[in-house]
């Protein structure tokens, strides 16, 4: 499938992906960042257990060729080439991923919330 249109809403940090195939999913920035596609997240193989990410944006998106996107988020993580192939599988597998993810940070006793609470005003 290819992405036709991505959309992200900064208040409810969630990304709509439109496919070619009228298809919209709706994946958080959380989501996004705890599978990312980097080597740094999938260990050469060996995925990495992403922690506190609850919190995380979405700072910018850059389109990379036809293919795929750099989510870059505000915790500096930018290294993921999303491939429009990369976000159907997640889009496809997204409920099984997201209670897998719970699941393991529940066995390793690691959480979502921010290690140190931070608030910005305007």
């Amino acid at each position: 499938m290819l992405v036709t249109k991505l959309h992200y809403h900064r208040i409810s940090k969630q990304l709509d992906v439109h496919f070619d195939n009228q298809h919209i999913a709706t994946l958080s920035a959380e989501f996004l960042r705890v599978h990312s596609p980097s080597a740094e997240v999938q260990g050469h193989g060996n995925a990495i257990l992403v922690t506190n990410k609850k919190d995380v944006a979405i700072s910018a998106i850059e389109q990379v060729g036809h293919y795929a996107a750099r989510i870059i988020f505000d915790d500096s993580h930018n290294t993921g080439l999303y491939s429009w192939d990369y976000l159907a599988q997640l889009s496809k597998n997204h409920d099984q991923l997201w209670q897998n993810y719970l699941a393991t940070l529940k066995q390793k006793k690691a959480s979502r919330e921010a290690l140190i609470p931070i608030k910005l005003t305007h």
